[in-house]
C-alpha cells in the first residue's frame, strides 16, 4: 500500500508533492484550497501544468484532497449550508481539473438539530451538487468521525443512511480514520476488536466502497469522542492497531495517509513513517 502525509500546499500546489517525495511520502493528501478561508483564486493553466509535472517527476499516487474545514453541509442555517454548498462544488470543480480521484469530507455537524435532520440535509446537499456537476468523476470520500461536539458520522450507520438518502450512490466512499473510529467507540486495539470493527464495517457499509485510509493514534481513548491526534505508537491506540492494518490483505491497495502533528521541517512525518514502514512483514 502507498505510505504518505498530509502536505502544506505552500509556495504553489504542486510544492505539496515535491514536499512529500522530499520524506519519501508515496502518497499525499492536501487541500486544494486554503482551509480557512471560503474563496480562492482560480486555478489557472499554468498551475495545472506544474502540478502535473511535479506528479510526473515524482511518481506520487494518489492524490487525495480533503475539503476545507469550513463546510458544514449537514448545516440548519441555511446561510451556511448553501455557502458550503457553493464552496464544495468549488473544490470538487478543482480537484477535477487537477485529475484527483478523491475527494475526502467530514460529513457535517448538526448543531443542535439532531442526527437524522442532519443526515438528510447532507444527502440533499450531495444531491445538488450532483445535478451541478454530473459529469465529474471525483470520489466524494465521508469520513467517519469521532462525534466530538455535534458532528455526526461517528457510527457506520451514519454514512450508511447518506448513501441510502442520496440518489448517485455510485460517487460516494468512505475514508476510515484510525483516531476518529477510535474516539467513536470502535475497538482496533486488539485482534478481536480490530476484526469485529472490519466485521461492522463490511456488513453496514461494504469494504468495497472504502477508499482511504488516515493513520493517526489518538490523545483520548476509546469510546472518548475526542477528535485529537497523536504521533503512531505513542497514543492511546498503540502500535498493534497499525501493524493489524498494515498486514491487512483487504486493505493493501488503499492509500494510507498520516495526519499527525509536526512542525515546519516535517520531521515528525519522517519518523512516523519510518515505525509505520517497521511494522510491515517482511
Amino acid at each position: 500500500m502507498p505510505l504518505g502525509a498530509h502536505m502544506s500546499t505552500s509556495g504553489g500546489i504542486e510544492q505539496a508533492i515535491r514536499r512529500g517525495r522530499s520524506i519519501g511520502c508515496e502518497t499525499i493528501q492536501l487541500f486544494v484550497t486554503n482551509p480557512n478561508r471560503w474563496k480562492a483564486p482560480p486555478l489557472q493553466d499554468e498551475d495545472l501544468d506544474r502540478f502535473r509535472a511535479a506528479q510526473t517527476e515524482t511518481g506520487i499516487e494518489p492524490i487525495v484532497a480533503h475539503d476545507i474545514y469550513l463546510i458544514n453541509l449537514g448545516s440548519p442555517e441555511k446561510e451556511l449550508w448553501e455557502r458550503s454548498i457553493n464552496a464544495f462544488q468549488d473544490e470538487l470543480e478543482r480537484c477535477a481539473r487537477l485529475e484527483l480521484p478523491c475527494l475526502v469530507m467530514h460529513p457535517g455537524s448538526h448543531m443542535g438539530s439532531g442526527d437524522e435532520a442532519c443526515l438528510r440535509r447532507i444527502a440533499d446537499a450531495l444531491d445538488i451538487l450532483r445535478e451541478r456537476a454530473p459529469d465529474v468523476t471525483v470520489k466524494i470520500l465521508l469520513e467517519t468521525t469521532a462525534g466530538q461536539g455535534t458532528n455526526v458520522g461517528y457510527r457506520f450507520e451514519h454514512l450508511a443512511e447518506i448513501m441510502a438518502l442520496v440518489q448517485d450512490k455510485s460517487w460516494l466512499g468512505v475514508c476510515l480514520d484510525t483516531c476518529h473510529v477510535f474516539g467513536a467507540g470502535y475497538e482496533l486495539h486488539t485482534p478481536e476488536g480490530y476484526e469485529e470493527t472490519w466485521r461492522q464495517f463490511d456488513e453496514i457499509l461494504g469494504l468495497g466502497l472504502l477508499g482511504c485510509i488516515h493513520l493517526n493514534d489518538s490523545k483520548g481513548g476509546l469510546g472518548c469522542r475526542l477528535d485529537r491526534h497523536e504521533h503512531i505508537g505513542k497514543g492511546q491506540l498503540g502500535l498493534e492497531p497499525f501493524r493489524l492494518l498494515l498486514n491487512d490483505p483487504r486493505l493493501h491497495h488503499l492509500p494510507m495517509v498520516l495526519e499527525t502533528p509536526k512542525g515546519p521541517d516535517m520531521k515528525e512525518d519522517v519518523q512516523n513513517l519510518a515505525v509505520l514502514r517497521s511494522l510491515i512483514a517482511a
